[in-house]
């Protein structure tokens, strides 16, 4: 075997093929073989993955279970410094948390990392090959350089190879190239070409169609296509999505900002002579009540509230963050085939009788009126052509139903005479076939029908009508002139701009007396019959799809490895570009080609935004490193852009998007396990769904965000009147953590499921750089409705100390049954007042009258089990014994039902307020930007 292959290897006649490779028409000899095998190494995909152990690690030592894993060393040193308070079963309760939350996150995690084992999975275990000129079947790790592989139909090529023999070999490289239509191959040697395009090359990882042959392996293993798109795909880094960076930037802020007040405040104690006991407890809790310890828990869950719904509309989420992710999409890359289309040639239009035929929802029509089934039967020459001229099977499943298996075009034919009743009985005996080759552009069969022959041929218009002297209009055949011609062959025309691929069907009438039956008697002297022009239909709902996307603010690039014409055509039926026909010169769809000469900063403003009513650019014989560098380049354009794709081409550039979008029905393996989404229905309509259902998701965080973060503020307050003012401590540790993870949970996560509020989907997608906790936000949270409930919570406080005989400087002691119920007002108030923020913060603009009461029933169910669980607290003695509560009397509910209520009064009185002043404010201003 030489050290190199010589390359081009496809401009080579068969011969010189195997002094390339070192072989011969025989094959290799076993002991070459088998040095080669380790020279090369074996034909498989040696990917390495990551540790599981490593992996699962990291979901402990990351900054969010950072901040948790100090709230439960806290609790821990609380018990050891002061024993008995209960602070040892919260740390062991926060340990769970980190725990539970690791696990869901380390399955979401692992079940997006098994595209290795998807793409060994698509390759054969096992092959025929021809060595020392014995047929042999070995495993396809074995194959080796210079291999000759026998190559049959319905199977599966193992390894990138040279045909040096071909008969009617079609193969489909759709899962490589992303094209639909069957790819002709032979064994001549070829100019040069886009690579996947060169005749007479067969790749690892597709599928012989029809027809079969004989390969010199050039490419083994890693070295073939298949296997540098797998290296590409493991390369590629996912990054993280906005919202998880958003959500670390919130908690390195918010627990720096608490481990610093903490420590400062234990200072102050220290400095004011309070000792180490008391300044401690003024530290931890003031860190404790400032760290945000149900926020990871709820985001998590909210996250996994979104996937569900998600599902529920036909999106699968792999990786939660990729719910929020699709609320900022301002790019959607979309794959043409399996993607807007159906990934499946079907018959569209007839042209026959002067008349063109469109096939809609079963039925026929004639540009406008249904054919009638009288009209119809004078077509049934042309039906019975489809259907004889043809080597496609009709098949019977196993759940009964029939099937048809073959070349996609034939297959769209026979598809298209079961849908309609054409098969009215027993096909004519076929007697012999002359095969469809590159030459001819035809193929012709023929038949034994009652009683003398008849031949069926079909095949590129421009070779069968020269063959045509007749043909069929209605039940008669007439004279076919040069005008006539003309015609169909501008109708011809027509359908292939349309991006239509067009057969020409015709027959004959052999004499029985005939005493040669071959091309040169066969096909002459036809009956053209008419013109079929078939494609990969669009999706129904695809356009309305678009549509919405557009309207939403978010652009739609179609990235496709199918022909320029085509991609632009079917752009056209979907809204992407203008219908009318384009200007002379126009440059339908931009090619690979042209991506490979582009510089970095040509391709940028290839892609930018266009303005409005301009289309976005098409792009036509991609490459898998083409579309790594398109997604590449968006995203360095700060674009969030989602890619969709079905086939193993796609998968570096799904894994490279912020988002990648698999098709769940027609979606290879590899692509649905790089993906972060799969489309269950393989309609580009879900992903419309889902981006309303990521922006609702993002809208919905911020809301339980601020009811979380309004909590901390009467949690910090007691504490800080304890260090400064020397006041009596109004809240104990076990008490906030009663809150942020108990109490304060189920109502959060209730906020989390709010319905899309309407228009949701006609806002522009929010910039990359907006933060989660803005200062609108954190105004909200801590100086209006925090301060509300601090007020609320201190004032039933000392309230409840006075009306208990208890004044300003009088000594109190902690282990008193006053000082606890004492505390467990302050408790109360604080979660009598959340619930009534968790109504005022289903809306920060509208009004909760405004809001229907029961279209979020969570809401209610989230405020029931917050009632019960602080009763339980309350008024049980394992409440009383883990967080030193006391039974308070009945007097106290009514007062704290009065606060809480006074909250909801303030924030209507604000919301309405604001809506005064947006009336007010002049178009286009950012209303963001105030603190109303």
């Amino acid at each position: 075997m030489p050290d190199t292959i010589r390359w081009p290897i496809h401009d080579l006649p068969a011969n010189e093929v195997y002094d390339a490779l070192a072989t011969s028409s025989a094959g290799l000899a076993p002991d070459e073989a088998a040095r080669r095998l380790v020279s090369y190494g074996r034909n498989s995909l040696e990917l390495k993955a990551g540790s599981l152990t490593g992996r699962f690690l990291r979901q402990f030592t990351h900054f969010l279970a950072f901040l948790l894993w100090i709230a439960a060393a806290l609790a821990f040193l609380a018990e050891y410094l002061h024993p008995g308070e209960g602070m040892a079963v919260l740390g062991w309760a926060i340990l769970g948390v980190i725990i539970v939350n690791a696990i869901f996150a380390f399955i979401q995690e692992y079940k997006a990392e098994r595209a290795v084992q998807a793409l060994r999975g698509l390759l054969p275990s096992h092959t025929w090959v021809l060595r020392a000129g014995k047929h042999l079947q070995i495993p396809r790790t074995d194959i080796v350089p210079g291999d000759l592989l026998l190559l049959e139909e319905g199977e599966q090529i193992p390894a990138d190879a040279r045909l040096v023999e071909a008969v009617g070999m079609r193969v489909d490289n759709s899962s490589l190239t992303g094209e639909s239509q069957a790819q002709l191959r032979t064994a001549q040697p070829v100019e040069d070409n886009n690579l996947h395009d060169i005749a007479n090359l067969v790749f690892a990882g597709t599928t012989v169609l029809s027809g079969h042959g004989q390969a010199a392996v050039f490419a083994t293993g890693m070295q073939t296509e298949f296997g540098k798109i797998a290296r590409l795909t493991t390369s590629v880094q996912s990054g993280l999505s906005p919202l998880q960076k958003e959500i670390i930037r919130i908690t390195h802020v918010l627990g720096l900002f608490a481990l610093a007040m903490g420590g400062m405040f234990f200072m102050v104690g220290i400095w004011m002579g309070l000792g180490f006991w008391i300044s401690a407890i003024f530290g931890i809790g003031v860190i404790v009540a400032n760290v945000p310890e149900g926020l990871l828990p709820t985001v998590t869950l909210a996250l996994a509230m979104g996937s569900q719904r998600m599902a529920n509309r036909g999106a699968l989420i792999k990786h939660l963050p990729s719910v929020e992710t699709l609320g900022c999409t301002t790019v959607i890359c979309t794959d043409k085939t399996g993607t807007i289309t159906e990934n499946r040639m079907a018959v569209e239009c007839f042209y026959l009788n002067d008349l063109v035929v469109e096939t809609r929802e079963g039925c026929l029509f004639a540009r406008g009126p249904l054919i009638g089934s009288i009209e119809a039967e004078r077509w049934h020459p042309l039906f019975d052509a489809m259907i004889h001229c043809n080597n496609a099977k009709r098949v019977r499943r196993q759940d009964g139903r029939m099937a048809v298996t073959g070349d996609p075009t034939e297959t769209a034919l026979l598809e298209f005479a079961g849908a309609h009743g054409l098969f009215h009985g027993p096909l004519f005996p076929r007697m012999s076939e002359l095969p469809f080759d590159a030459d001819r552009k035809r193929m012709s069969t023929l038949h034994w029908v009652e009683g003398h022959p008849v031949a069926f041929t079909k095949g590129a218009p421009e070779s069968i009508l020269p063959l045509c002297d007749r043909m069929r209009q209605g039940d008669q055949e007439i004279a076919m002139t040069a005008d006539e011609r003309r015609k169909i062959l501008l109708q011809s025309e027509a359908f292939a701009a349309q991006a239509y691929r067009v057969l020409a069907l015709a027959t004959r009438n052999i004499d029985r007396g005939m005493a040669r039956l071959d091309i040169e008697t066969v096909e002459q002297d036809l009956i053209f019959l008419g013109l079929v022009a078939m494609m990969d239909p669009p999706h129904r709902d695809v356009r309305d799809a678009i549509a919405k996307c557009r309207r939403a603010g978010v652009r739609t690039i179609m990235i496709t490895g199918d022909h320029p014409a085509t991609a632009a055509a079917i752009a056209r039926k979907i809204g992407l570009l203008p219908e009318q026909r384009p200007p002379t010169g126009f440059v339908p769809a931009i090619e690979g080609v042209r991506i490979d000469s582009l510089l970095d900063a040509e391709l940028r403003r290839l892609l930018m935004p266009t303005r409005p009513g301009e289309p976005d650019p098409i792009f036509a014989r991609m490459a898998p490193r083409h579309k790594m560098r398109i997604v590449s380049t968006l995203k360095e354009m700060g674009e969030i852009v989602a890619v969709t794709g079905d086939g193993v081409n796609d998968a570096p550039a799904l894994k490279r998007a912020d988002i990648g979008i698999a098709m769940g029905i027609a979606g290879t393996d590899v692509a649905k396990e790089t993906a972060d989404m799969i489309l269950l229905d393989d309609s580009f309509a879900t992903i419309v769904n889902a981006i309303e259902e990521g922006r609702t998701v993002y809208a919905n965080i911020r809301k339980f965000v601020t009811y979380v973060l309004a909590s901390n503020v009467p949690e910090v307050v007691p504490y800080l009147a304890y260090g400064i003012f020397s006041a009596p401590l109004a809240l104990t540790v076990p008490q906030i953590l009663a809150v942020d993870l108990g109490t304060d949970l189920l109502p959060a996560l209730a906020l989390g499921a709010e319905p899309p509020h309407a228009g949701i989907m006609d806002e522009r997608p929010r910039p990359r750089g907006e933060r989660l906790l803005g200062w609108r936000l954190l105004l909200r949270a801590y100086a209006f409705l925090g301060a509300i409930e601090a007020m609320i919570a201190m004032s039933a406080f000392f309230l409840y100390l006075s009306a208990n005989g208890w004044s300003w400087n009088a000594p109190l002691d902690w282990s008193s049954s006053v000082y606890k119920e004492a505390t467990t007002v302050t408790l109360s108030a604080i979660v009598m007042a959340q619930i009534a923020n968790v109504f005022a913060c289903r809306s920060d603009r509208s009004s909760i009258f405004r809001l229907s009461f029961f279209s979020n029933p969570l809401v209610i169910i989230g405020v029931i089990v917050e009632a019960i669980l602080l009763l339980l607290m309350v008024y049980t003695p394992f409440g009383h014994w883990i967080l030193g509560t006391q039974s308070l009397p009945m007097w106290m509910w009514g007062l704290l039902l009065w606060s809480a209520s006074g909250l909801l009064v303030i924030e209507e009185g604000r919301k309405a307020l604001a809506a005064r002043l947006s009336a007010r404010r002049p178009p286009g201003s950012d209303g963001e930007n105030e603190l109303l």
